[in-house]
């Protein structure tokens, strides 16, 4: 099989393009869902022939790559901004909200790029989600002992899925402000846990 180099997006007009091409793809995801998530859609809706979009996307799982890398780094970034800006508020409770509120889009629309990111990232991005979430919690004062790979997991996987199911199961029609209190004391009993465990 004949590799074809990909046009590499240096030239601001090259961005711009790149850019116009995910902005469109997210309007389409977001309006017509994952069902019609086509390449054709996404060329029409940024204004570009679909010739124009292979030439810097393969094909739309590398479009939803590129949207669910964006999506994890713009997460990142509200995790972060929102601790300087809330510092009153817990680091736990700060990170769960994060999490709920998402960046942007329909509660689909996040767990289509949140499943983008753990099915086609690799284990390299789901790693650094891990150490991006443990590095937040370790600030916490209570939160200085040593800590298991094991508890690691619990700690960074158990709110992402437990809200994976919330967008799964919308007839739940759970409350979003008694589910954040819930997170934090589920997560709060647990770092405690552990610490009474590595003082023992």
């Amino acid at each position: 099989m004949v590799e074809i180099n990909r046009r590499n997006p240096k030239q601001a007009r090259a961005k711009a393009t790149v850019d116009a091409i995910l902005e469109a793809a997210f309007q389409v995801l977001d309006a017509d869902g994952y069902a019609n998530f086509t390449t054709s859609r996404i060329a029409k809706r940024a204004g570009v022939s679909i010739g124009t979009l292979y030439q810097y996307f393969d094909d739309r799982d590398a479009i939803l790559m590129e949207m669910g890398q964006r999506y994890g780094n713009a997460l990142r970034e509200k995790i972060t901004q929102m601790l300087l800006d809330e510092p009153e508020i817990s680091t736990l409770r700060t990170i769960i909200r994060a999490v709920m509120q998402g960046v942007e889009g329909s509660p689909e629309t996040q767990l289509v790029l949140s499943d983008t990111i753990f099915r086609t990232g690799g284990g390299s991005e789901v790693s650094r989600q891990h150490f991006t979430f443990m590095d937040s919690l370790s600030q916490r004062e209570e939160f200085q002992f040593a800590l298991g790979k094991e508890a690691s997991f619990i700690l960074t996987h158990t709110v992402v899925y437990l809200l994976r199911a919330t967008v799964v199961e919308p007839d739940l029609d759970l409350d979003p402000q008694v589910l954040e209190d819930e997170l934090v004391h589920l997560m709060e009993s647990y770092i405690a846990n552990l610490a009474g465990r590595a003082q023992a």
